[in-house]
């Protein structure tokens, strides 16, 4: 049973609910892309071949059906010209084993990627073309050795990818056969998902595994999964829905951060205990489910803030998910206080509603600068699904990233709006929005123009308050809408 645990809720001045209701749609995203048209499903075999190919093959057909995609399978490499390949949005090498293109196919493969196509690799995809760097590279990594045939404990990294976004805060408990590789990926991948070696025997990767990565490649997508050796994967739900998300985001029907990522410190990691650090400000809560890592907005207009330190420059990532047409923001750069609208009138919102006008939509540095709605609305997965927000603070520079994908650059000018220093916030915005977030990581970055605090090894609070600024003027109306 999932547990709940409702954050306790400040009061609030009445002021604070004055002008809660947002502007007029104006700018609106594109409606939500299907999946893919057509994919190719390659499963040659110059080496071991799996007996799962057929199951596995079958299974990508049944997930195009009921996702709007059409599959060809074809053994024979021949399919692999520039003119066929341009027919698919991705090409899904299903346990491919040794070298199963020549060099014009490889050819044509590469300039296909090249040219925004995409890469499924399922098991022994990485078992595959080990004289051909170009694949290597795309891959991410060659396989090595595998022990037997054993459960162990998956660790979800990344809960927003379509390909690990249905998977809980708890460990993924699978059987499969669980390869080693040559090289770890971590460095130029994503990784979605990593083994616990603790969890079993067999493994070499000195216990950092990585088993399912993504990857932006020469123009192209690329998505690895390790899972899929045996038949009765292609039966399990969860993987099924791994390896349908691994397709979706490859053919660009979801959206996703796929750069690597590394050197952050989580702030919120799904649990009770990491909520220790933070603070309500005014009326309204977050609710906490510790099944699924999230918090929910419930009423307002308040605001959850993280109060162990002020930030210099930093990294925040964060992913969030709206309902419908739903409205919230994280604020960053404002000096501690229990009243939201010291973030509304001292420091920036970033905002999260996407049908409000261009200024005070999706991306937006809320009443200074609209997003680039075209790369932003690009960019977008549409409400039910998981969005990743970067926001990348750096002097008095502000950059915003939504699914990897920079979609705002402001630069502060206002000195009691310094973003040199201070908290950052999650807003829970009124009773009928309805705004969930998760994973919420912290990187420090090298200081701009002046030193920030950094975070410490345990990520302790600092000796008192910062006195950077003056107290919050009294509430006014400049925050309506948010």
């Amino acid at each position: 049973m999932r547990a709940s645990v409702r954050l306790a809720t400040a009061t609030a001045a009445a002021a604070l609910l004055i002008g809660c209701v947002s502007g007029p749609a104006a700018s609106k995203p594109e409606p939500p892309k299907k999946a893919g048209e057509k994919v190719l499903v390659f499963s040659k075999t110059a080496g071991f071949r799996h007996d799962s190919i057929p199951t596995g093959i079958a299974t990508v057909k049944e997930l195009g059906a009921a996702n709007g995609f059409t599959v060809d399978a074809p053994e024979d490499a021949g399919a692999f010209t520039a003119a066929n390949l341009a027919r698919y949005d991705a090409v899904v090498w299903l346990s491919t084993t040794g070298d199963v293109l020549n060099t014009d196919q490889q050819g044509a493969f590469e300039q296909y990627i090249r040219d925004g196509g995409a890469y499924v690799g399922v098991h022994a995809a990485a078992d595959t073309e080990y004289d051909w760097p170009f694949y290597g590279g795309l891959a991410g990594a060659y396989f090595q050795s595998h022990p037997a045939i054993q459960p162990a404990k998956v660790h979800v990294e990344d809960h927003a990818h379509p390909a690990t976004a249905h998977l809980g805060t708890s460990s993924w408990d699978r059987t499969d056969e669980w390869y080693n590789y040559r090289t770890n990926p971590r460095d130029r991948a994503r990784v979605l998902a990593s083994l616990d070696e603790s969890s079993y025997t067999g493994g070499t990767m000195s216990g950092d595994h990585p088993i399912a990565w993504c990857q932006s490649y020469e123009g192209g997508r690329s998505f690895y999964t390790g899972g899929g050796h045996t038949k009765e994967s292609f039966a399990e739900p969860a993987f099924r829905q791994h390896l349908l998300g691994g397709i979706r985001w490859a053919v660009g029907a979801a959206q996703a951060d796929c750069r690597p990522e590394k050197g952050y410190t989580p702030i919120f990691d799904g649990t009770a205990s990491s909520l220790e650090g933070w603070k309500q400000a005014g009326p309204g809560s977050l609710q906490l489910d510790e099944g699924d890592g999230t918090l929910k907005t419930v009423g307002g207009m308040g605001m959850l803030w993280y109060d162990r330190r002020e930030l210099g420059s930093y990294s925040l990532k964060l992913d969030w998910r709206m309902r419908g047409d739903d409205n919230s923001g994280i604020f960053v750069g404002f000096p501690p206080s229990e009243d939201p609208w010291s973030a509304v009138n001292n420091g920036y919102e970033i905002q999260i509603d996407a049908t409000d006008v261009p200024e005070k939509t999706t991306g937006s540095v809320y009443g200074f600068r609209s997003a680039d709605l075209k790369k932003r609305d690009k960019a977008l997965n549409p409400p039910g699904e998981w969005n990743t927000y970067e926001i990348r603070v750096e002097g008095e520079r502000l950059r915003v990233y939504l699914n990897g994908v920079q979609i705002n650059d402001f630069t502060n000018t206002d000195p009691a709006r310094s973003l040199r220093q201070g908290h950052i916030g999650i807003q829970n915005h009124g009773d009928a929005d309805e705004v969930s977030f998760r994973n919420i990581r912290l990187k420090d970055l090298p200081a701009k123009g002046r030193p920030g605090k950094g975070l410490s090894e345990k990520d302790q609070p600092t000796d008192g308050p910062s006195a950077h600024r003056s107290g919050p003027p009294a509430p006014t109306g400049s925050g309506a809408g948010r």
